[in-house]
């Protein structure tokens, strides 16, 4: 089945995907998917229930059970776990350290995949993640593939974690963000890659606003044909 209209925006840890991606549905009207949420909701949850995070099956099982729910709040996406907010929760340094080991299990990203493409069928998205483009949501109206350089995506990930109260040293950020590019490109079951037709913008020293215009400039053209 043909998903609505929607735009894939994908690329590596810190490039700022979610930032952008939920600014460009804001403009569009559109439902923004925070897909990287949903795997850190299952790990958040997994962790609680003190579940070995190496056992796939398992955690599978329990992707498959819980509900999430990703609604608009004051600050950006609120996500919902079981009827219970966990947009705080689902931050911690503590799940930014084991969710690559979560997102990496082929049962799991099946799961969360199905729901994705439910989402993706009911209503018009704008979805981003690793591999949007090129497994979710393949047909997708717009791609974008985002980059940036680890050094600038660290910087990033450093001032989202003050804000958020997480002390953080930047030279570790730098060495975790280099070590989850590494296992998401060489994962064996849907690897960070860009899609044939995605369009490359690389955020290294642009603005969001930038970027969000980028991307809606891309977005017009595609609905507008080129008007």
């Amino acid at each position: 089945m043909k998903s609505r209209f929607s735009i894939a925006i994908d690329g590596p840890a810190g490039a700022g995907k979610s930032t952008v991606a939920r600014q460009v549905a804001e403009r569009l009207g559109l439902t923004y998917v925070d897909t990287g949420a949903m795997y850190r909701a299952i790990t958040w949850k997994a962790l609680q229930q003190n579940i070995d995070l190496q056992d796939e099956q398992t955690v599978s099982r329990l992707a498959r059970e819980t509900d999430i729910q990703l609604a608009p709040g004051k600050t950006g996406t609120d996500i919902w776990v079981d009827g219970k907010k966990v947009t705080d929760e689902i931050r911690t340094p503590e799940v930014t350290a084991k969710v690559s080991l979560i997102a990496g299990q082929p049962e799991v990203r099946e799961v969360l995949v199905e729901k994705q493409q439910e989402m993706a069928c009911r209503r018009e998205v704008v979805m981003d993640g690793r591999d949007i483009g090129t497994h979710v949501i393949p047909d997708a109206d717009v791609k974008v593939f985002l980059t940036a350089s680890i050094e600038e995506r660290a910087q990033r990930r450093y001032r989202e974690s003050i804000r958020r109260g997480f002390e953080m040293d930047w030279e570790q950020l730098k060495e975790e963000i280099r070590l989850r590019d590494e296992k998401d490109q060489r994962r064996k079951h849907s690897p960070l890659r860009p899609a044939e037709d995605a369009v490359h913008l690389d955020t290294t020293g642009l603005s969001i606003e930038e970027v969000v215009e980028e991307i809606l400039n891309l977005s017009r053209t595609k609905v507008g044909g080129g008007e």
